[in-house]
């Protein structure tokens, strides 16, 4: 999952940001409504979470490009006020969810892990392909009725690769939808990840790569 933190406290974004990361949620942050409008422009997020008072484009505003552009994405405000008013105008501009500050990061997970199971209702919620079952709500992974531990890291790499049923995912991609705008675009890290989670799954190897291309889940169509 990845999602974009729209807050103007520096330091409230950090926290969450390195919060939602221990959670194997990918999080990007914008400091202001411009900022949040131009990153969503050209990155594809799951859900936002939109403080409503920041500089520029409220989150309020945001919320109705968002709304307006018919991308279904999930949105969880963020804000200061606790009053009814305020949560119900909040839901009319297209809120999915809404939570007071100060909150516990915890709830902040569960709200929006529950906003990912309501986005993905269409979907079915465990994966299978060439014998791997892959659960992404409770986070396991089976190979052969085997279970295999993964780290964060590596599920989240799994998971694109499963999804993607056997078609070739990119470096690239990998890195977008693992990782965070962070993440150096020159990063070894997406070849380390595969290996090592190739190693986890075991033999025979189930990660292929497709050299210049990327890799895919070898489901064993080619040898049919």
């Amino acid at each position: 999952m990845r999602v974009l933190i729209v807050e103007d406290e520096p330091y409230l974004a950090e926290a969450i940001r390195d919060g939602l990361r221990l959670e194997a949620i990918a999080a990007d942050l914008a400091g202001d409504g411009d900022t949040a409008l131009e990153m969503l422009s050209v990155n594809a997020y799951d859900m936002a979470v939109l403080d409503r008072d920041i500089p520029g484009p409220s989150g309020d505003e945001i919320a109705k490009r968002v709304v307006a552009s018919g991308s279904g994405m999930p949105i969880l405000m963020l804000t200061a006020a606790d009053r009814l008013d305020d949560k119900v105008s909040g839901f009319e501009l297209g809120a999915d969810d809404y939570l007071t500050k100060p909150f516990e990061m915890r709830e902040l997970v569960l709200r929006l892990r529950a906003l990912d199971r309501r986005r993905a209702h269409n979907r079915p919620p465990v994966r299978e392909i060439a014998g791997l079952k892959l659960d992404p709500f409770r986070r396991e992974v089976y190979r052969d009725g085997r279970y295999v531990a993964l780290t964060r890291k590596q599920f989240a790499v799994l998971e694109v690769l499963v999804a993607a049923e056997g078609g070739v995912v990119s470096a690239e991609e990998l890195l977008e939808r693992a990782w965070d705008e962070n993440a150096d675009p020159f990063t070894n890290a997406v070849r380390i990840t595969v290996s090592a989670l190739r190693k986890r799954l075991g033999e025979p190897w189930l990660v292929a790569t497709v050299p210049g291309v990327g890799y895919r889940i070898d489901d064993g169509s080619d040898r049919a």
